[in-house]
C-alpha cells in the first residue's frame, strides 16, 4: 500500500490501529515485567485495569477475568509485583498497554527458584525416595501434633481427631509457624517429639497462607529434621494447592491440617458399627451353639442307663457270644474231619503201583545211554570229514603247493592277463612272504 508509483492507500484509524497492535505483538514477545500497581479499578464483570509504574516510566495493563480468578491474594494499589504480560495495542482508543496473563509478589520468582533449587538437591539425595516413606500405624495410640498453640489449624486438628479416634492420646511440640527463626523452631519441635518416644505417628500442621507466610516449611532444616525423626511423618501444610518441602520430605502429604488429622488416625464410627456387627454375629453364634449343646445334652441324658443294668446286659450278651462261639467252634472241627476222610480216601484210590514203573525206566535209561554213544560216533565220523574237506578248500594249502595269489594296484585279485596293463605294479602272495613285480608282458 505505500509503492511509491502508487496512489497512496487511504487507512482507516480502526485498520492502522489493528496494524499497529500486530506490529507490537510480533516484536514483543511475552514476557515477566516489574513494577508498582496504582489506579488499580476491578470492574463489574471482573475485569481488572491499573497501571503499572516505576522511576520514570508507566504503562496500562489489563487482566480479564477468566486470569484473575487463579489467584489466590488480593493486589492492591502501591504493591510491588511482576507480571507476565503480552505487549499489545488497545484498538478501540489506540493506547499502547499490556494484556496479564499470570500476577505474582515482587520477589516470588527468586522465592521459587530457590525452592526449585532446594528440591532439586534433597530429591538428589534420596531424601525423597519413595521407599523411605513409612507406613503410618493403623490404631496409633498416641498422635504428636507440631504447629503453633494459637493456630487456628491446631483446634481444627484436635477436633478431628477426638471426633475419629478419641482413644488416642495427643502431644502438643509447641513451634512458631513463621516468621524469623520460625524454620529452627519447626525442626527442634520435630527432633523433640523424636527423642521424645511417645507418639506413633507426628502431624506437622499450619493453615494457609501466602508463599513467604509457608516458607519456613520450604527450609532445608526441616526437611532433613523430618527425614530423620524416627516416626512417620503427616505434612499438612496450607490449602489444597500448597506444596512445600516440607510435604516432599514427610511420609505422608495431606491437603490441609484436617486432612493430615483424617490419614493418621481411622474411622472411629466406622470401627464402631464393625464392632456391633462383630458382636452381633458372636452373640448369634454363641446362641446357636448353645442351642446345639443342650440338644446334644438332652440326648445323651435320654441314652444314660444305671451302671447295674448296663452291666447285666452286657453280661447277657457275654453268654450269647459264648454259647455261639462254642457251637461254631464244634461245627468247624466236623468239617474238617469229614474233609479229612474224603481226601484220605481219594489218595487211596489214586496210589500209583512204583515197581513196574521202576522197570520201566531202568530198560529206558539204557537204551537212551546207547542212541546217546551212537549218536556221538556218527556225529564225530562226519566233522572228520569235514575237516578234511576244508583243509582241502584253505588258500594256504594251495599256496604251499607252489601256487600265489596275484593282485593289483588296488588290491583287487587278478584271475585273467586282459585285467592288467603292462608297466602296473602287481602284488604276489606267496604260503610265506610276497612279491612285488612289474609287468613286462601279457598273453592271452
Amino acid at each position: 500500500m505505500f509503492e511509491p508509483d502508487s496512489a497512496p492507500r487511504i487507512l482507516s484509524v480502526s485498520e492502522l490501529n489493528r496494524l499497529a497492535r500486530m506490529a507490537v505483538e510480533r516484536a514483543l514477545p511475552v514476557a515477566w515485567i516489574a513494577g508498582e500497581i496504582s489506579n488499580l479499578t476491578r470492574a463489574p464483570s471482573g475485569h481488572w485495569s491499573f497501571t503499572l509504574k516505576a522511576a520514570g516510566a508507566a504503562v496500562r495493563c489489563a487482566m480479564f477475568r477468566n486470569r484473575n480468578q487463579f489467584l489466590d491474594w488480593r493486589p492492591e494499589n502501591g504493591m510491588q509485583v511482576e507480571v507476565r504480560a503480552q505487549a499489545t495495542l488497545y484498538e478501540a482508543r489506540g493506547e499502547f498497554q499490556l494484556s496479564v496473563e499470570a500476577m505474582r509478589r515482587a520477589g516470588l520468582g527468586a522465592l521459587f527458584e530457590a525452592f526449585q533449587r532446594l528440591k532439586e538437591k534433597l530429591e538428589r539425595e534420596g531424601l525423597f525416595n519413595p521407599a523411605r516413606k513409612r507406613p503410618l500405624p493403623a490404631q496409633p495410640t498416641c498422635i504428636g501434633v507440631v504447629t503453633s498453640p494459637r493456630a487456628a489449624a491446631l483446634r481444627d486438628v484436635l477436633t478431628t481427631l477426638k471426633r475419629r479416634w478419641p482413644l488416642a492420646r495427643v502431644v502438643l511440640y509447641p513451634t512458631l509457624v513463621q516468621g524469623a527463626g520460625a524454620a529452627g523452631q519447626i525442626a527442634r519441635a520435630i527432633a523433640t517429639a523424636g527423642e521424645h518416644g511417645a507418639c506413633e505417628v507426628l502431624l506437622l500442621v499450619r493453615g494457609g497462607g501466602s508463599i513467604e507466610d509457608l516458607w519456613s516449611f520450604n527450609e532445608e532444616i526441616v526437611a532433613r529434621a523430618i527425614a530423620d525423626c524416627p516416626v512417620p511423618v503427616v505434612s499438612g501444610v496450607g490449602h489444597e494447592t500448597d506444596f512445600t518441602i516440607a510435604d516432599f520430605a514427610a511420609d505422608l502429604r495431606a491437603p490441609t491440617p484436617t486432612g493430615a488429622a483424617q490419614l493418621a488416625t481411622p474411622d472411629g464410627a466406622e470401627w464402631r458399627r464393625r464392632i456391633d456387627r462383630v458382636g452381633g454375629a458372636l452373640a448369634a453364634e454363641m446362641h446357636r451353639r448353645l442351642d446345639t449343646l443342650a440338644q446334644r445334652l438332652d440326648g445323651l441324658g435320654r441314652r444314660l442307663r444305671h451302671p447295674a443294668a448296663r452291666l447285666a446286659a452286657q453280661a447277657g450278651h457275654l453268654d450269647h457270644l459264648s454259647r455261639r462261639l462254642d457251637l461254631a467252634r464244634r461245627a468247624g472241627l466236623d468239617r474238617q474231619r469229614q474233609r479229612l476222610e474224603r481226601l484220605n480216601a481219594r489218595l487211596t484210590a489214586v496210589a500209583p503201583r512204583i515197581e513196574p514203573r521202576r522197570v520201566r525206566s531202568q530198560d529206558l535209561l539204557g537204551r537212551l545211554r546207547f542212541a546217546l554213544q551212537a549218536g556221538l560216533a556218527r556225529r564225530s565220523a562226519g566233522l572228520t570229514a569235514l575237516a578234511a574237506q576244508l583243509q582241502q578248500l584253505n588258500p594256504e594249502a594251495v599256496l604251499a603247493r607252489g601256487y600265489g595269489i596275484v593282485r593289483d594296484s588296488r588290491g583287487n585279485i587278478l584271475s585273467r592277463s586282459d585285467q592288467i596293463k603292462v608297466g602296473e605294479i602287481v602284488a604276489i602272495a606267496l604260503a610265506r612272504g610276497s612279491l612285488a613285480a612289474e609287468v613286462k608282458q601279457t598273453t592271452t
